[in-house]
């Protein structure tokens, strides 16, 4: 006789969960087919997550604050400033903000960013809860949070993550960076600097650190007679310390450490990210970056020698910068203190073979970070390295830790019929500057040092997102010389309003402390050091400056272009200045696997009846890419190239043009299928010779690839293995460095 056991039936609640959870995943698996799938499948997303935080009787903004308040999540001055202000809160939440989100972005945002119980793990707050509790967290009055909530609920401009995670909470930890001077060359200075470190990462900073100072290998040590073992060690202990702290779990600890060419050890610094070799001369955490002065490119390009120092036998040079750095240098190198000597050329191929094999060893340029910055007007002001990501450069000493808060507005979300709204990106640059120059006041430091420096020099970044967004709305393909003219307009815009935003913050507040030791405080703005620049509004510089004059400046700098992966996810647009690197692509998260794809491509291609199951099975087997489908248009392809199918000159271009009006400096990452030592040797001494600043990795493949296996194999050929992708290709040969960089123009990679 069978037995049955009564089993309890699903609640209504429940099968109406479960369905709509179905209902996402199939809308969501649909995208490729209509992008459109990807609005539907978050239009379903935002009523879960609203069932979620009802369950726990959130309904309402204000009530959403007293539960997170309740749980301890938020700061009871926030609390306090909801409940003054319940009603008017609780009706500026705008009920159509949920669906300007693609899936994607709000399941970020689901994953990542809503308040959750600490017990049941259940949302506590809406998204449009979550961008107006950031709001308040940041604003005085009611009417200060409905504008900054405003800009967010339209995903015109997104604060970084640390600001969009902490605002408003216990400990508001709103910084995105922090830039760590090299440790003195002593043992207790060493280890001071881990602390600080990990206190800075434990709080969800990007950490960049100077290691030049400390001796190289081989130095005597005269407190004990003995000798040093170089900075390998210490570079190893560092790169545990970042492993073992991971944010809270809500990302992994991440830092990258600056060097400069002529430390003695520089050569096993560029080997640490090798796969090969003795591990326990690795670092598998750790980013790598050179800090590279003109006198170094110079020599290359002359192929002529270069000299490896011991920073304890010549200190100074760390200090140094530009024409003082170059004759000290050759003084030094005369009196034979130097360790030993190799050809420019030998260095420089080993720097292009660590970035061909690793995407590592970012190519970062000391003298022109100097050169042109505001805040190293006065000799001791020194700017010794850049961020984790390469677009902040700011002054750093012993004493000060530079730290940067960070935003960037959507480019996208600024369009109208025809072109730019140029007023509309003015109004939202003046806001993003404002709430920016607050988080200064508003932020959690995790060390004094950090503190003093932020709001000594009150830096803030802003930048944009979404440019190849703006550039396909326009028709205009990237490496167009109208894609050019409207990226510098843009720039030169924004620079325009951020500075005015920041002078009438000073009349208002005034000046930051360190203003008179700016070149600003002389009369000299980041523009004038492009005498090349060609601005679009001479006349308004000129009322600018003039009224800089008058009032001073509250930030000493304004301007800067992160990456934006997350946020841009969010905001639902291409990442900062990027080309895309795939018309449709397979994107793993941490909140899991997501297709994508160009919904203006598919836009155009569908207006044109082309988007057919041949087509897109064709662009799947193509990893992307339409240059092969002849079915598609030439006009499309042009305007729908990927990052691999680019000119890497044009993006060398778009950014040198921007240049003049990034007053810190732009994460430029640069592509390459296939690398091969000339042909970086030549495309990063043209983007020396162009006047960047800074450049980020290098990608040497696509970071996602679809699963071919969705795809039918065409008649007579297999489908390629799913974890098959481009090799790195690593040739190093010296008469490649050479043809190279005596023939530029020939290097394919910068045509």
């Amino acid at each position: 006789m069978t037995v049955t056991r009564d089993l309890p039936l699903p609640s209504q609640e429940d099968t109406t969960r479960e369905g709509r959870r179905l209902a996402i995943e199939e809308a969501a698996a649909r995208v490729i087919a209509d992008p459109a799938n990807s609005r539907v499948a978050a239009r379903l997303l935002a009523e879960e997550i609203a069932a979620e935080a009802a369950a726990h009787g959130v309904r309402s903004f204000s009530e959403s604050v007293a539960a997170t308040h309740e749980a301890g999540l938020v700061h009871d001055d926030l609390a306090e400033f909801v409940r003054n202000n319940a009603t008017v809160l609780d009706d500026l939440t705008d009920p159509e903000g949920d669906a300007r989100f693609e899936y994607f972005g709000l399941r970020t945002v689901y994953d990542r960013y809503l308040l959750r119980h600490p017990v049941t793990r259940g949302v506590l707050e809406t998204p449009q809860h979550f961008f107006l509790r950031v709001a308040c967290g940041l604003a005085g009055t009611v009417a200060e949070a409905a504008e900054l909530y405003g800009l967010m609920t339209t995903l015109s401009y997104l604060p970084s993550s640390p600001t969009l995670f902490n605002s408003g909470s216990r400990r508001p930890q709103l910084s995105s960076c922090f830039l760590l001077d090299s440790p003195r060359d002593e043992l207790e200075a060493i280890y001071e600097r881990y602390g600080q470190v990990a206190r800075l990462s434990k709080y969800a900073g990007g950490i960049g650190i100077s290691w030049t100072r400390v001796r190289a290998r081989g130095s005597l040590i005269r407190g004990t007679n003995g000798h040093s073992n170089g900075i390998v060690p210490w570079l190893r202990t560092l790169d545990s310390s970042v492993a073992a702290v991971n944010q809270g779990g809500r990302r992994k600890g991440a830092a990258c450490v600056y060097l400069e060419p002529w430390h003695a050890d520089v050569e096993e610094f560029l080997e640490l990210r090798d796969n090969t070799g003795e591990d326990a001369r690795r670092t598998h955490n750790l980013n790598l970056a050179n800090w590279i002065p003109d006198e170094f490119m110079r020599r290359v390009e002359a192929d002529s020698v270069w000299s490896l120092f011991d920073p304890k036998e010549v200190p100074e040079l760390v200090d140094l910068w530009g024409a003082e750095f170059d004759a000290r240098y050759r003084e030094a190198e005369a009196a034979g203190r130097y360790v030993r000597q190799l050809p420019a050329r030998t260095l420089y191929g080993r720097m292009m073979r660590t970035l061909a094999q690793t995407g590592n060893g970012w190519m970062t340029f000391k003298d022109a970070a100097n050169r042109a910055s505001n805040q190293t007007a006065r000799p001791e002001n020194v700017i010794h390295l850049s961020n984790l990501c390469t677009e902040i450069l700011e002054v750093t000493s012993d004493a000060e830790t530079a730290v940067c808060n960070l935003g960037s507005v959507n480019l996208a979300a600024h369009l109208q019929r025809g072109g730019v709204d140029w007023a509309r990106l003015r109004s939202t640059v003046a806001t993003a500057v404002r709430f920016l120059d607050r988080s200064i006041d508003r932020g959690f430091y995790p060390t004094p040092q950090a503190e003093a420096a932020n709001k000594r020099w009150r830096p803030i970044g802003l930048g944009v997102m979404g440019l190849a967004d703006v550039f396909f709305a326009l028709r205009l393909p990237f490496d167009s010389p109208e894609a050019l003219a409207l990226s510098t307009r843009i720039a030169e815009e924004m620079a325009l309003a951020a500075y005015g935003a920041s002078a009438d913050l000073a009349g208002a507040l005034g000046a930051h402390p360190s203003y008179a030791d700016t070149r600003a405080a002389g009369g000299v703005l980041h523009l004038d050091h492009f005498p090349a620049a060609d601005p679009v509004h001479p006349e308004e510089w000129a009322l600018l400056r003039d009224r800089i004059a008058a009032t001073g400046l509250r930030n000493s700098l304004l301007l800067a272009v992160a990456p934006t992966a997350t946020i841009a996810s969010i905001a639902g647009c291409y990442e900062c200045v990027e080309p895309q690197v795939s018309n449709v692509f397979k994107r793993e998260t941490l909140s899991g696997e997501f297709l994508q794809v160009n919904r203006y491509l598919v836009r155009d291609l569908q207006e044109r009846g082309l988007w057919t199951p041949q087509v897109r099975d064709a662009v799947k087997r193509a990893d992307g890419s339409i240059q092969d489908v002849p079915s598609i248009p030439q006009d499309l392809q042009r305007l729908y190239r990927t990052a691999w199918e680019l000119p890497q000159k044009a993006l060398i271009d778009l950014a040198a043009a921007r240049q003049p009006y990034i007053d810190q400096s732009q994460s430029l990452n640069l592509f390459m299928a296939t690398p091969t030592i000339g042909k970086l040797s030549s495309m990063y001494a043209y983007a020396w010779r162009a006047g960047l600043k800074t450049t980020y990795y290098l990608r040497s493949r696509p970071a996602t690839r679809i699963a071919q296996t969705t795809v039918a194999a065409e008649a007579g050929a297999a489908p390629p293995p799913l974890d098959v992708v481009p090799a790195r290709v690593a040739v190093l040969d010296p008469e490649a460095v050479a043809c190279s960089l005596e023939n530029p123009e020939i290097c394919e990679a910068c045509q």
